[in-house]
């Protein structure tokens, strides 16, 4: 597909820019690049088939695993506490 500089500057234009004629061509050139891919894009067989998926896909199941802390760590970072209780200010009235 080609792009003419008029159709680039009218596109400058509703975008509030202002382009060289030099400018303009090579803007062209490149909105050119961008539509031949597109263009490649469109042609694309994007069909998606399900058993071919679930066949890739496979769930991930881990053990779970039971781990003991000490209170000492959990509480590390902790302002005030109290016996195993977190302390905060009161946000509500």
């Amino acid at each position: 597909m080609n792009v003419t500089i008029d159709e680039v500057k009218y596109i400058a234009k509703l975008s509030k820019l202002r382009f060289t004629d030099e400018e303009a061509a090579k803007f062209a050139s490149e909105f050119e690049g961008i539509l031949e891919n597109f263009k490649y894009l469109s042609e694309l067989d994007l069909e998606i088939n399900d058993d071919e998926i679930k066949k890739e896909l496979k769930p991930i199941v881990r053990k779970d695993e039971v781990k003991k802390f000490e209170c000492n760590d959990l509480f590390r970072n902790v302002k005030e506490k109290q016996d195993t209780y977190i302390k905060v200010p009161k946000i509500i009235e």
